[in-house]
């Protein structure tokens, strides 16, 4: 009888384990959450009244590539925006060749490169959250496993380099961001123009593809670091596609976003968003 009522009592200690892991698991509470909040407080901090619209004069001096795209996707006359918020949808979405579905929230400062993105999924139906930020020049991508098991921790200046990519690809997607004074413009061609941005002492270019009324369709750089599974960098050919356009608020907006790794066995989309939503001057 003793020792059957040790296993009951061992087993009612299991009972109450698991069911304060799953608790714990469905509880929307998380370190890693409470650190997004923090870093997104911060980058949204003092953020200007917006009571300025483009004008016709604030893009006279950039290429015509660009002054179409102001103009066909509805900027003109719109209230300029210091950030965005963006809302990624069911993604699709590769991680060390698993593949996923992911809920991305980001937001982006279009006054200096800021950009920070919260990514919630489950590996085997546990929780798994990574944070990828960019701020004061540093970039890092963490993973966390069932709240607090961090899986890797990823810095240095492979990763700074790569974040200040991530913002000048998505600089048009904040077109304020086109005209500040770290980004410069470079026409190629009717269709294509290459945009440069320089700021925490680094230096990273891009060209952006339009389609023949204005919309943005791909960015493409060489200047990204992809890290393969052993941990070795090397620059690779990345790009950025924008598709599926829709109108909100009186501004066209791409409902679809992919990213894409040019590697020599064939490219890699491993961020496919099909339901990407983008609000401006957002701070919550």
């Amino acid at each position: 009888m003793r020792g059957r009522g040790k296993l009951v009592w061992l087993a009612g200690i299991l009972i109450l384990l698991i069911a304060a892991i799953l608790i714990w698991f469905s509880v929307p509470y998380s370190p890693m959450m409470t650190e997004f909040e923090q870093l997104k407080t911060k980058q949204n901090a003092n953020l200007p009244d917006s009571n300025q619209v483009f004008t016709a004069e604030d893009i006279a001096g950039l290429p015509l590539p660009l002054q179409r795209y102001f103009e066909y996707c509805g900027f003109l006359g719109k209230p300029k925006m210091p950030n965005m918020k963006i809302e990624h949808n069911n993604v699709d979405f590769i991680l060390n060749s698993k593949k996923l579905k992911i809920q991305c929230t980001q937001y982006n400062s279009a006054l200096k490169p800021e950009r920070i993105a919260l990514i919630k999924t489950h590996l085997y139906g546990i929780p798994f959250e990574g944070l990828d930020a960019y701020q004061n020049g540093i970039g890092s991508m963490k993973g966390v496993f069932a709240k607090n098991i961090t899986l890797f921790n990823q810095k240095g200046a492979a990763m700074n380099q790569s974040s200040l990519v991530n913002c000048l690809a998505e600089s048009l997607l904040v077109p304020e961001m086109a005209l500040q004074n770290f980004m410069t413009w470079e026409t190629i061609n009717d269709h294509q123009v290459r945009g440069t941005i320089s700021y925490y002492g680094l230096s990273v270019t891009g060209i952006f593809s339009f389609d023949k009324n204005g919309l943005l369709e791909q960015f493409t750089t060489e200047d990204r670091v992809y890290v393969d599974t052993a941990g070795n960098e090397k620059r690779i050919k990345w790009s950025a596609v924008c598709d599926n356009y829709r109108e909100i608020n009186g501004i066209k907006q791409p409902k679809t976003l992919k990213a894409i790794w040019h590697l020599p066995e064939g490219d890699l989309v491993y961020f496919d968003g099909n339901d990407t939503v983008i609000q401006y001057n957002e701070s919550k």
